[in-house]
């Protein structure tokens, strides 16, 4: 008996470990930053990361799938050493998803909000930069007053068409003076596998009272190897202390080789502090298959130049 109950045991744990599914994935990076300046700081700088995702999933008998995240990573200049960040908890069945703790903000996980961006490092320095302050999934440890922080994020696709929505409070605890709860809203359409439409918004932005942003944009592959697009946001008045209204054309061309892909962007911001209202940026891309090297050259609202040029590799 006693045998028979260890066999049956045994059977169970083993169906228990088949039936859970853990994983490590990420990238690093690394190469060179250039970004021009008045002051006596370094103009260039070598900068690394290396991101490290832990996913766990299991599933259940009825279909419901179970999972949780936590993330490891290490940016030279920012961290001395790789931090754990907070953890995330989700569940997911039938084309809906719901995120608890660290979560994926909507606004933050729009489709086309970070289109423009260059290069294997992913910068903007005329959109990303200037779409506002909001809350997103921190791939660091939360701050001394983010400590009770907690997330909540819903997630719908049917088709071609993805719903978001998510709700962040900075502090649950209620100790912390002066910051709100976030809300986010999110929609991403395709149709005909050709023409992307997006649009976002997120009310009360990092916990900031009244700091309300609204993001739209379009896409359309004009060729199976050509795209275009067109991203508008409003991340509030300049007097109010926010980054204004900024408007992007950018698109990206796929060269016969399949492996290089040219990219570009132009675009015009509103505050009346800019030096210049317009900003542009052209990139490359290059495939190496599981990695690629990648440039990028920008000019800012502040009329700088920057420059970048590095290799990402996935993992």
């Amino acid at each position: 008996m006693k045998k028979a109950l260890i066999a049956s045991t045994a059977l169970l744990l083993t169906a228990g470990v088949a039936a859970a599914d853990v994983k490590i994935s990420g990238y690093g990076r690394t190469g060179v930053i250039y970004y021009e300046n008045d002051s006596d700081v370094n103009e260039s700088r070598v900068q690394s990361r290396l991101r490290m995702n832990i996913d766990a999933s299991s599933s259940t008998d009825s279909g419901v799938d179970f999972g949780a995240r936590f993330r490891l990573q290490w940016d030279q200049g920012e961290e001395g050493e790789a931090q754990t960040n907070a953890g995330k908890l989700w569940v997911s069945a039938q084309g809906f998803t719901v995120e608890v703790g660290n979560v994926d903000t909507a606004f933050d996980s729009n489709g086309l909000i970070y289109e423009t961006e260059l290069g294997s490092y992913d910068r903007s320095v005329g959109f990303s930069a200037v779409t506002g302050a909001f809350f997103a999934y921190d791939s660091n440890g939360y701050g001394i007053d983010e400590v009770d922080r907690v997330g909540i994020r819903a997630l719908y696709t049917l088709g071609d068409l993805t719903l978001q929505a998510s709700y962040v409070d900075p502090d649950q605890s209620g100790t912390v003076i002066g910051v709100e709860e976030e809300f986010g809203f999110s929609v991403d359409y395709t149709w005909n596998e050709r023409l992307e439409l997006s649009a976002a918004a997120a009310f009360n932005g990092a916990g900031i009272d009244g700091n309300d942003i609204y993001f739209l944009g379009a896409r359309y592959a004009v060729m199976d190897n050509a795209r275009i697009g067109l991203n508008f946001v409003d991340a509030g008045d300049e007097e109010d202390g926010y980054d204004g209204k900024t408007i992007a054309l950018y698109g990206d061309y796929t060269l016969a080789d399949g492996r290089t892909n040219l990219e570009a962007y132009i675009a015009n911001n509103d505050r009346d502090s800019n030096e210049t209202d317009n900003a542009f940026g052209i990139g490359v891309n290059y495939d190496l298959g599981g990695a690629r090297l990648g440039a990028s050259l920008q000019r800012d609202y502040a009329e700088n130049v920057t420059a970048d040029f590095g290799v990402r590799f996935e993992f």
